[in-house]
C-alpha cells in the first residue's frame, strides 16, 4: 500500500477519535423519545436487515469476478473485494455520507462522521421520511456505495496494481460516489431541481459504477492476448462458470435487500411490491439475455445468461419504486436483450472480462430511462418525486423521459471525467498497471505473493523444475 495512502488513513482516524463528542441523538435517544416508538424500531430492523443482504453481495461480486478470472488470478479477487470494503467503510463514515446526503443542493454539509447532524428526524432530508435511525440509513446506504465501487473493478481484472485500489477505492468513497448520488437520491439538484425518479440506483450506483470502470480501462488498456493483430477479440475463458452462477444467484437475492431495502421501512409493506416487481425483472432479464445469444450466438452462453439476470436487476433498480407490476418484465427482457448487444459490441474495442459496463452501465442507462415511460402517478405521487402525471404511457407526455436523460447525462460526464483524472494522477504517480512479467504469472503471486490455488501451482513449478533437474541430470 502507498505510504501516502496509509497516511491520509491514520490521519482521518486520528482526528475522528479527536473530534468532540457532541453527537445528535443517537439511536437510543431515537427509540425512548419517539411518539412512534414501535415503528422506529420496526423500521430500523428492517434497514439493517436490508442492509446485511446488500453488503451479502459483495460475496457475489466476489464469486462473480473470480470465476470469470484465470486461475492464476482468482486470489487477487479476495483481496480485492476485502480492501475496498473495509476502505469505504472508513471514508463513507467520516466523509461520504454527509456529501451524499447531508442538507444541501449541490453537496451535502451536515453530518460528518455521523456527528453534529441535530434532529435525526430532519437530518439527511432525502431519508426524512422514514423514521429509521441514522446509523442504520448509514449501514444502508454504505452498503450502497461499497456496491458501487465493487463493480469498478470487474472491468480492470488481470492487470491492474493493489495499489491503484486502495487510492481510487479513498477517493470514490469519500467524493466521487457521494456527489453523484447526493445529485440523483440523495436530495441534491437532479433530485430536487429536475425531478429525476432513481429509486434505489440504476444510475446513483450502477451507473456511477460502470462509469468509473469504463474510465479506468480507457487507461489500463487489454490484457495481454486478448485481441489478434488484426484487431479481432479473441476469448479469454475464465476459470469457474459454477462460481459466476454462484455469484449471480449471491447478488439476485441480495438485491431484495438492495430494492426492498430502499422503502427505508416496513410499516406500509411497500417493501413486497418493490420485491415483487424485482424478481420479475430479474428472470425476466434471464430469458431476454437467453434468447438473444441462442439468436446472435447460436448457443446459450453461460456468462450472457448471467449477465442478463444481473442487468434486469440493475434495470428494475430505479423503477422498482415507481411502477406498477406489469412493466417489470418488460423492463427485464428489454434489459437481457441490451446486455447481449452491449457485450458483443463493446468486447470489439474495450477489454472487459466480466462485462459490467453493459450490465450495469448500459442497463443502468435504460432502467432510469423506463421511469419516463412507466412511471405510475400513484407511486410518483406517493414517493414526491418526478412528474405527479407519471411517465410517457401515463401522460403523454416526455417531460419525466427528458428529465431521466438529463440526469444520465449529468452523472455519466461528472463520473467520468472525474476517474478519469484519478486514474490519471494514480498513473502518473504509482502506476496502474503490472508489468509484463507480472501479468503472465498471474497476480496471485506477482501482487499477493501466494497462489488462489496452490496444490495446482506449485505442484505445476515442482513438476517444472523437477523435468529440468533430470535433463540436466542426463547431460
Amino acid at each position: 500500500m502507498p505510504r501516502r495512502a496509509v497516511l491520509t488513513a491514520v490521519l482521518l482516524v486520528v482526528f475522528a477519535l479527536a473530534a468532540p463528542a457532541t453527537a445528535g441523538a443517537d439511536a437510543l435517544d431515537a427509540v425512548r423519545h419517539n411518539a412512534l416508538k414501535d415503528s422506529v424500531v420496526l423500521n430500523t430492523l428492517w434497514v439493517v436487515i436490508a442492509a446485511a443482504l446488500v453488503l451479502f453481495m459483495q460475496t457475489g461480486f466476489a464469486m462473480l469476478e473470480i470465476g470469470f478470472s484465470r486461475a492464476k488470478n482468482a486470489g487477487a479477487g479476495v483481496a480485492k473485494i476485502l480492501t475496498n470494503l473495509s476502505i469505504a467503510a472508513v471514508c463513507y463514515w467520516a466523509v461520504g455520507f454527509a456529501l451524499a446526503f447531508g442538507n444541501g443542493s449541490l453537496i451535502g454539509h451536515t453530518g460528518f462522521f455521523l456527528r453534529e447532524f441535530g434532529d435525526p428526524q430532519r437530518a439527511f432530508g432525502a431519508m426524512a421520511a422514514s423514521n429509521a435511525t441514522i446509523q442504520a440509513k448509514w449501514l444502508f446506504q454504505f452498503s450502497f456505495c461499497a456496491v458501487s465501487l465493487a463493480i469498478v473493478w470487474g472491468t480492470t481484472l488481470e492487470r491492474i496494481r493493489y495499489g491503484t485500489y486502495v487510492v481510487f477505492a479513498v477517493v470514490f468513497a469519500s467524493v466521487i460516489y457521494p456527489v453523484a448520488s447526493h445529485w440523483v437520491f440523495g436530495g441534491g439538484w437532479l433530485q430536487r431541481g429536475v425531478g429525476m425518479q432513481d429509486f434505489a440506483g440504476s444510475t446513483a450506483v450502477h451507473l456511477t459504477g460502470a462509469t468509473a470502470g469504463l474510465a479506468a480501462l480507457v487507461l489500463l488498456g487489454p490484457r495481454r492476448g486478448k485481441y489478434a493483430s488484426d484487431g479481432t477479440p479473441l476469448a479469454i475463458p475464465g476459470h469457474s462458470m459454477p462460481l459466476v452462477g454462484l455469484g449471480t444467484l449471491i447478488l439476485f437475492i441480495g438485491w431484495f435487500g438492495f430494492n426492498a431495502g430502499s422503502t427505508l421501512g416496513a410499516a406500509d409493506v411497500r417493501f413486497a411490491e418493490v420485491a415483487t416487481v424485482t424478481a420479475l425483472a430479474a428472470a425476466s432479464g434471464v430469458l431476454g439475455a437467453a434468447a438473444t445469444s441462442a439468436l446472435l450466438q447460436r448457443t446459450v452462453d453461460i456468462g450472457m445468461v448471467a449477465n442478463g439476470m444481473i442487468a434486469g436487476l440493475v434495470a428494475i433498480t430505479a423503477p422498482c419504486g415507481y411502477i406498477e407490476t406489469w412493466p417489470a418484465p418488460i423492463i427485464g427482457a428489454a434489459a437481457g436483450v441490451i446486455v447481449v448487444l452491449g457485450v458483443l459490441l463493446i468486447e470489439r474495442r474495450l477489454d472487459d472480462p466480466v462485462g459490467a459496463i453493459s450490465a450495469h452501465g448500459l442497463a443502468g442507462i435504460w432502467g432510469t430511462l423506463s421511469c419516463g415511460l412507466f412511471s405510475a402517478p400513484r407511486l410518483a405521487s406517493y414517493n414526491g418525486v418526478g412528474d405527479p402525471a407519471g411517465g410517457l404511457l401515463y401522460s403523454g407526455s416526455l417531460d419525466q423521459l427528458g428529465d431521466q436523460a438529463l440526469g444520465v447525462v449529468v452523472a455519466f460526464a461528472f463520473v467520468f471525467l472525474s476517474s478519469l483524472a484519478t486514474f490519471a494522477a494514480i498513473r502518473a504517480v504509482i502506476g496502474l498497471r503490472v508489468r509484463e512479467a507480472e501479468e503472465e504469472s498471474g497476480l496471485d503471486i506477482s501482487e499477493h505473493g501466494m497462489y488462489g490455488y496452490p496444490e495446482q501451482f506449485i505442484a505445476a513449478e515442482a513438476a517444472t523444475n523437477g523435468a529440468a533437474l533430470g535433463d540436466g541430470a542426463r547431460a
